[in-house]
């Protein structure tokens, strides 16, 4: 893939209106995923036309320009990221950012259910460390959170990840009086294989057919159960994103925790995320957009591009406001998870 970066992208690291640098870009190469997580998406999902997404090439000149604004963490989404044709050619060709230094950190979100086929080519691509979404260990469970998925799937991938040499982290999404029983269990399984585990509480994006309230589980809840019969020791350390960790004594793991519903994360966020269409947006709580695909094509260089992005860093909100609507029972974001990105 050919990179084109004028003189004007190179215009230093972005800041926010509160002085928040942005370093940290996620990117959603598709919305489409081969599993139907019920708090995610709806079962009947409508997808993008295929023609309203950012051609692999437009990808890669889009991350090289945030790069070239002072990113240094890139995280490619989905949906579910591998199932994009030729997405492996997108990773190699961004790779050149991390052999350059300009790219501290290349890496992924997924499912699982396709890293036995691709682990050892991410590895390849200077990918270290994947994030794995894993809500059960139960395959009864699996099937009925994904409407379809098969476990043996994504563990195999986890397996395969691990041989290739890239640090894997689970991330479960905690469920009310669905795996909240499980979360002990799932975490010793994940921290006995030297696997770190995050928990994520529900977030109200998107019509999913489903209600919110009674997904809901908050995670002050559920640390403290676990203190209970663990010894939690809060850690310092972040990987950039917006989990707050702990070490395990009994396990000597650590655990993670993200809660955009009991405590807004967001004083330190360094992050923004762009769609498979080429729609920036700069807070995941919140309906902001900003069309990045029209200048991307309205030029054979980065000045019009550089300039949209400067125009909607200047207007990140300080923070989110996400609720759970009990009253009508709807989504403070209408955009489904799967198409902003993880």
């Amino acid at each position: 893939m050919t990179e084109i970066i004028s003189p004007t992208s190179l215009s230093g690291p972005m800041t926010d209106p509160f002085g928040r640098s942005i370093s940290y870009l996620r990117v959603s190469v598709t919305d489409r995923c081969d599993l139907r997580c019920f708090y995610c998406m709806a079962e009947d999902m409508t997808f993008l036309p295929k023609a309203d997404l950012l051609t692999l090439e437009e990808l890669d000149r889009l991350c090289s320009a945030f790069i070239a604004k002072g990113v240094k963490k890139l995280r490619l989404t989905g949906g579910e990221p591998l199932v994009r044709r030729n997405v492996m050619s997108l990773v190699r060709s961004l790779s050149r950012h991390l052999d350059t230094g300009a790219l501290r950190e290349l890496t992924m979100t997924t499912n699982g259910t396709q890293l036995a086929r691709f682990a050892s080519e991410l590895r390849d691509c200077g990918i270290r460390r994947i994030n794995v979404s894993l809500d059960t260990l139960d395959p009864a469970k699996f099937r009925g959170i994904t409407r379809w998925g098969e476990i043996d799937k994504v563990l195999a991938g986890i397996m395969a990840a691990r041989a290739a040499g890239i640090a894997v982290k689970i991330n479960a999404v905690a469920l009310k009086n669905l795996n909240e029983d499980e979360i002990p269990s799932l975490m010793e399984w994940a921290h006995g294989l030297g696997m770190a585990l995050t928990l994520i509480e529900v977030m109200p994006m998107g019509e999913i057919g489903e209600g919110r309230i009674d997904q809901y589980l908050p995670l002050s809840l559920v640390r403290a159960r676990l203190a209970k019969r663990y010894t939690l020791t809060d850690l310092d350390e972040t990987t950039g994103g917006p989990a707050r960790y702990v070490r395990v004594s009994e396990t000597g793991g650590t655990l993670g925790f993200i809660t955009p519903m009991t405590h807004n994360f967001c004083e330190s966020c360094n992050r923004v995320r762009v769609t498979c269409t080429g729609t920036l947006h700069t807070c995941l709580g919140h309906e902001d957009a900003s069309d990045l695909r029209r200048p991307l094509r309205a030029a054979a260089d980065d000045g019009l591009l550089a300039a949209a992005i400067d125009r909607a860093i200047g207007l990140k909100p300080k923070g989110h406001d996400f609720i759970i609507d009990r009253r009508h029972n709807r989504p403070s974001v209408s955009r489904h998870m799967s198409v902003t990105g993880g």
